[in-house]
């Protein structure tokens, strides 16, 4: 495996340059490193089984990826979530500016004719990484996403910023119970995140998770309107440490979650894939490609499903991943703000955690 890595302290982090993956993240929080990012078993696994139409994104699933467009590549031709996540990038440059770091990636093939940058900063003292996703040039509209992934060894609770809707596809991920199985209701929404309906009748928390035992579910989460700050956070029990996603929400409106579980008994799945839970801040329909293009469900209510693209234009995509550790009684986070440098996390319990942040990385 071709990476490239790079590190400022207290972060730490490695490119898959043969898909673009983030293949490992480490974050130093006083004496100790946390991992917040997933990677499948399968990637170190010499022998695992793939089948032949395995998707480069499957068989190299890691940390976070950059999706354009988003699920189903039904415009131009292409594997699911697009080249920038199957195909090789090259390392472009890194740069040092004082108490910054950044590292630049270009992606080898184009999208819709654009030529696709990745650029990835740290910051002496802060514990995030500041990411920006740039097309240039092109013709017609992309939907976007990021892809990123958080292991539970020992389940967690999800925070997040509030919610106009939670909406399922209209068929479940997976339909053959020789295959595998889903638990959320198809075709449902609604907006009481903690009550969302399961296919045999009872109700789901999905800032809960795991849902239950041995399933393979997916929702999109529609921002509510009026917030300049969308956030994720993930507090994981076993492991003690908080995940931390933030986003612009005019710029990716969505945040669809995807829950894997065990729910997949086919390989290289091989019902092996537990505990993730995919953080996807998206501009994109979850129907794929051509539907975010189109008018559809999302669209009609306003909300935002694809970016048009130009000659002569470059669209900007940014999002910040980061973690900090956690007591074992660590409470459930109730809000996220930012007061100049710093950001925010206040628990239930009224107890308030301070952390370095750039507020302007959102901002431009």
């Amino acid at each position: 495996m071709a990476t490239y890595s790079f590190d400022l302290d207290p972060v730490s982090v490695s490119i898959d340059l043969s898909v673009g993956h983030i293949a490992e993240l480490k974050i130093r929080d006083g004496n100790r490193i946390l991992s917040p990012l997933h990677r499948a078993p399968w990637v170190d696994d010499p022998e695992a089984d793939f089948p032949p139409d395995t998707p480069a994104n499957v068989r190299r699933l890691s940390g976070d990826f950059f999706c354009a467009p988003f699920g189903r590549n039904d415009i131009e031709e292409g594997p699911s979530h697009g080249w920038s996540a199957n195909s090789a990038w090259d390392h472009i440059e890194t740069t040092r500016q004082e108490n910054r770091l950044t590292a630049v990636f270009r992606l080898q093939r184009k999208v819709m004719g654009a030529i696709v940058e990745k650029r990835i900063s740290l910051i002496a003292g802060h514990p995030f990484i500041y990411q920006e996703h740039s097309l240039t040039g092109g013709e017609g509209s992309v939907s976007v996403a990021h892809h990123v992934m958080v292991h539970m060894a020992g389940g967690g609770d999800l925070a997040i910023s509030p919610k106009r809707l939670a909406q399922t596809l209209p068929e479940p991920l997976e339909t053959d119970p020789a295959r595998g199985r889903s638990l959320l209701a198809a075709g449902t929404e609604t907006a009481d995140l903690a009550c969302f309906p399961l296919a045999n009748g009872g109700v789901a928390d999905l800032t809960a998770y795991p849902l239950g035992d041995a399933h393979e579910d997916f929702a999109a989460l529609v921002e509510r309107p009026g917030h300049s700050l969308g956030w994720s956070v993930v507090s994981r029990k076993l492991e003690c440490d908080r995940v931390i996603v933030l986003k612009r929400p005019d710029t990716l409106p969505l945040t669809m979650l995807w829950m894997s579980n065990g729910g997949r008994h086919y390989a290289p799945w091989s019902s092996r894939h537990t505990g993730v839970l995919g953080i996807e801040d998206a501009r994109a329909s979850p129907l794929g490609h051509a539907d975010s293009c189109r008018e559809n469900s999302l669209n009609q209510r306003g909300i935002a499903t694809a970016f048009q693209l130009e000659e002569g234009m470059t669209t900007t995509v940014r999002q910040i991943i980061g973690a900090c550790a956690s007591g074992k009684d660590g409470d459930w986070i109730r809000d996220v703000t930012v007061e100049t440098d710093r950001l925010f996390l206040r628990s239930q319990d009224g107890r308030v955690g301070t952390l370095a942040y750039d507020p302007a990385f959102l901002s431009a």
